[in-house]
């Protein structure tokens, strides 16, 4: 599926859709699931209608229903390009000096 083509509600609603799948999948009523998740059936209810609820909702009905290392693939890790490695490792320091030897160094100026 290209979620990029999907309005932001048709997409609320697909996940909806497969969060309740998931959930039947497991043998979960709406009740047992909103109780393992410390969340309201009516939450549960409204997540698989469809409707927009706060990430913090969906954080622990993915957690109950052992997804939530789906996350990873919805929001990796920045990391950094060769080019930018590269460019860093000219600005890290090669060596650090004692301060005894900086200390020299400042009295002589």
């Amino acid at each position: 599926m290209d979620w990029n083509v999907l309005s932001n509600a048709a997409i609320v609603q697909e996940t909806g859709k497969r969060i309740k799948a998931y959930r039947l999948k497991k043998k979960l009523s709406q009740q047992e699931l909103a109780e393992r998740a410390g969340i309201s059936i009516f939450t549960v209810a409204q997540i698989e209608h469809g409707k927009p609820v706060s990430i913090a909702m969906i954080v622990p009905v993915l957690r109950v229903l052992r997804l939530l290392d789906n996350l990873e693939a919805l929001l990796p890790e920045v990391g950094v390009s060769p080019v930018e490695m590269l460019k860093l490792k000219g600005k890290q320091p090669q060596r650090i000096r004692s301060k005894k030897l900086i200390l020299h160094l400042q009295s002589k100026e």
